[in-house]
């Protein structure tokens, strides 16, 4: 077989992947087409199906690791909420290390001495990470109900009163509250954030409760029936996202999930890029070894086979990102080949693919964005920079899918905290300091990879290859942003003074009553430093 021959081979085999890259993530990008009619959901009826005066027990789980900026006012705020008691306990679950614990230690104290049952559970060991800790705490309490709020979330003093009313059903295991974000406005990456999880909860959350999919719990503001968690086999820690593989698990048990879009618990959002791409990875990682776990079981359920079908979408989306990557790398011996150019329909076909690919997302963070209240310029920009963000991860997460698919389940990795208060910058270090969660080297391939993606876009576009250029330019800019936000150095300043909050905070309303709990103790730990 002569030279030509075999580079013709291999350019035709490059494009037959290419194809099949391109399809699978016009499939996933087609997932989000139905999501875009469904209607909202209706506010939950808030009537109390226990006796007067005889409220439920309640357990509230607060999983907390080497978090001192934050823990103070966790637990002030689960100190505050509005139940009686002696129905109610509370334990932080503190697997940090013995001086950031004395934080917690104190916050408890506080805690007790205003009267309610707090108590501080330190092990050993962090033998199953957050998975673990919740299930020796659960081991230790008989109460009927479980609330988890992961450390950076603020619950209102009313969310029990609000949410437990949605258990009259007694085949309902799990209600799930909608985050907030307290620092959204803080830079273009919280603002990106916020728009991938307002869609994911304005649309995608109340498109599974209508159509009766798979609802997952999302890790924190939700509420647990003590009996669904033991039916549904308990914690457990052989995946890095717990909170996902107990809910599939809970729900091929047959228990329900509600989701309750109008009761809104305020979190913190990553607002440096090491931060988000540890997060980023979790998710993804655990996703991916979710689904190795539980797609045989699912498919052997007795479920109708959209439902199954739309399982095996939803945990394995994370997909959609080294397919990117793949196509992006394909289009090198296709453009610099001139192969592509060949067929003169190649390059209508290489721009419907990617409007295929990039509209029904776009349309969906957009819509998200609506129904969370933004409208205008900001609306558009935020979507926009959504958009690029994922784009810019697909190096980093294409790693990630690859490791839940083969690898061992790793170590988890928390998401560092700030304390941010609304558009505050966080994370602030010392000159030469790396940001938090940054290791050497980190960002490289993303840079490398943006570098040689432009000098693409650049070949392609005075070749003939124009078709190809805009989701080159993506995925240049998404690269460079993600890679350069990873290398960029903290920059050292002096804190900003406190800014209070008001009873709006970034387009979203919040009780006054939890927003005074935030601001008591940032007004504290600005005093006390």
């Amino acid at each position: 077989m002569s030279v030509p021959d075999i580079a013709e081979i291999s350019r035709s085999a490059a494009l037959s992947l290419y194809g099949l890259c391109q399809t699978g993530l016009v499939v996933y990008s087609a997932h989000r087409w139905p999501m875009l009619g469904s209607a909202p959901c209706p506010p939950a009826e808030r009537e109390p199906w226990w006796p007067a005066g005889r409220e439920p027990r309640v357990l509230v789980q607060l999983p907390v690791c080497a978090e001192p900026e934050v823990v103070e006012r966790l637990v002030e705020a689960a100190a505050a909420l509005d139940w009686p008691s002696d129905r109610l306990e509370i334990q932080l679950l503190d697997d940090s290390d013995e001086a950031v614990a004395r934080i917690g230690a104190r916050a408890v104290e506080r805690a007790r001495a205003s009267g309610a049952d707090a108590r501080q559970i330190r092990r050993p060991h962090r033998d199953g990470f957050k998975a673990g800790a919740l299930a020796a705490g659960h081991a230790e309490s008989e109460a009927e109900f479980v609330a988890v709020f992961d450390a950076d979330f603020l619950p209102a003093p009313d969310f029990l009163r609000r949410t437990l009313p949605s258990f009259a059903d007694p085949g309902v295991g799990l209600v799930q509250a909608r985050w907030g974000h307290l620092n959204r406005d803080a830079n273009a990456l919280t603002r990106a954030q916020a728009a991938m999880l307002d869609a994911h909860f304005l649309l995608e959350h109340a498109w599974r409760q209508r159509r009766g999919r798979f609802l997952s719990f999302n890790g924190t503001a939700g509420v647990w029936r003590r009996t669904c968690i033991d039916a549904a086999g308990g914690w457990s820690s052989d995946t890095l996202t717990e909170d996902l593989d107990l809910s599939y698990r809970a729900q091929l048990a047959g228990w329900r999930f509600v989701f309750l879009p109008d009761v809104v618990v305020p979190g913190e959002l990553p607002e440096s890029m090491p931060a988000f791409r540890s997060q980023q990875h979790r998710w993804a990682k655990g996703a991916l070894q979710t689904a190795r776990k539980l797609l045989p079981r699912i498919a052997a359920a007795r479920l109708p086979w959209a439902t199954k079908l739309e399982a095996f979408v939803h945990l394995t989306i994370y997909v959609s990102y080294p397919l990117m990557l793949a196509m992006a790398l394909l289009l090198v011996p296709l453009v610099v080949g001139r192969f592509a150019l060949s067929f003169a329909w190649m390059p209508l076909l290489q721009l419907a693919s990617f409007a295929a690919g990039t509209v029904p997302v776009a349309l969906f963070l957009a819509l998200g964005q609506r129904r969370a209240g933004r409208r205008g310029g900001r609306l558009a920009l935020d979507t926009g920079a959504a958009l690029v963000l994922c784009s810019g991860l697909c190096w980093h997460l294409a790693r990630a899918v690859g490791e839940g698919v083969g690898g061992s389940r790793g170590e988890f990795v928390r998401t560092p905290k700030s304390g941010a208060r609304g558009s505050l910058s966080a994370l602030r270090a010392p000159p030469g300091r790396r940001p938090s969660g940054a290791a050497p080297g980190e960002g490289l391939p993303e840079r490398v990879l943006a570098a040689a993606l432009t000098l693409l876009a650049a070949f392609a576009l005075v070749s003939g290859g124009a078709a190809a250029v805009p989701f080159l330019l993506a995925l240049v800019v998404g690269l460079a942003w993600v890679g350069g936000g990873t290398r960029a150095r903290v920059v050292a300043s002096a804190p900003a003074p406190a800014r209070p909050y008001s009873r709006t905070i970034f387009g979203e309303r919040f009780p006054a009553s939890a927003l005074r709990v935030s601001t008591t103790i940032l007004d504290q730990s600005s005093t006390e430093s």
